[in-house]
């Protein structure tokens, strides 16, 4: 279900489960050990996840895996969701959604978890979990707010509204609007440009901005601001980017 290419710096991830890309247990447990190994590769700085085909990003899950009303299979289902997109979210390279159609409950979460996300101008997107007698378990609730504010969460999770690619760019849940059949292309080139900088400035940065998402006091997080820039000149890294930046060069970074 969940395919892995590797060209560089930089790993493609494909949901491949037609004819929807849906999410099943074993696909989010296979997604959640991939994030882990792409972790453990300090060569990989950057990863675009898209969906198989043209119509489908990812449907989030069968709701067939919830027809029977079986309580503990939902815990399970549950935790797959939650153990995946968190590690998704806190992962140290940066991750791109390429969302190339339909993004709809788990699907949007997915998306969501990312870093950035891009989409084709014909995407629809949604968390209509509501309607079914469910609610988004994939850290929804909490990471849509983040992003777009609660008015507008709350239109689309308490009313189930549906936000096509030019009302999503407006209000931020993505950062560009592509033509169809370039999202995957244009994540690509967005990954390679976060491979050309320094690999710890990136990951303290990353981890620095979701201070705020966290909760953490301002004047604790200014202070671990401070704290990461000095911890950086413990490296060689930023020897080498100073010195390319003054010899007029590209810098030649060392995976850390």
């Amino acid at each position: 279900m969940i395919e892995c290419s590797i060209d560089g710096a930089v790993a493609l991830v494909t949901l491949n489960n037609p004819s929807a890309n849906t999410f099943t247990a074993a696909g989010l447990q296979q997604l959640h050990a991939l994030i882990g190994e792409l972790n453990g590769n300090l060569q990989i700085r950057a990863a675009v996840i898209t969906g198989h085909g043209e119509k489908f990003f990812s449907a989030g899950a069968d709701l067939k895996e919830f027809a029977d009303g079986d309580k503990e299979h939902a815990r399970l289902m549950a935790k797959a969701f939650g153990a995946a997109f968190e590690a998704l979210q806190e992962a140290r390279p940066v991750f791109i959604a390429a969302m190339n159609g339909y993004a709809m409950g788990g699907g949007l979460e997915c998306a969501l978890a990312c870093d950035m996300r891009i989409c084709e101008e014909h995407a629809q997107m949604a968390l209509p979990e509501a309607s079914v007698g469910l609610l988004p378990c994939g850290c929804g609730t909490q990471t849509l707010p983040w992003l777009v504010g609660e008015g507008w969460a709350k239109r689309m999770i308490l009313t189930n509204e549906r936000v096509n690619a030019e009302t999503a760019l407006r209000i931020g849940l993505v950062e560009q609007v592509v033509a169809r059949g370039q999202a995957r292309q244009s994540s690509l080139e967005l990954a390679k440009r976060v491979a050309t900088l320094s690999p710890a400035a990136v990951t303290y940065s990353k981890s620095l901005i979701h201070q705020g998402r966290q909760g953490t006091p301002r004047a604790a997080a200014l202070a671990m601001e401070r704290e990461r820039f000095v911890d950086l000149f413990d490296g060689e890294n930023q020897r080498e980017g100073v010195s390319a930046f003054l010899e007029k060069r590209k810098p030649n970074w060392r995976d850390t």
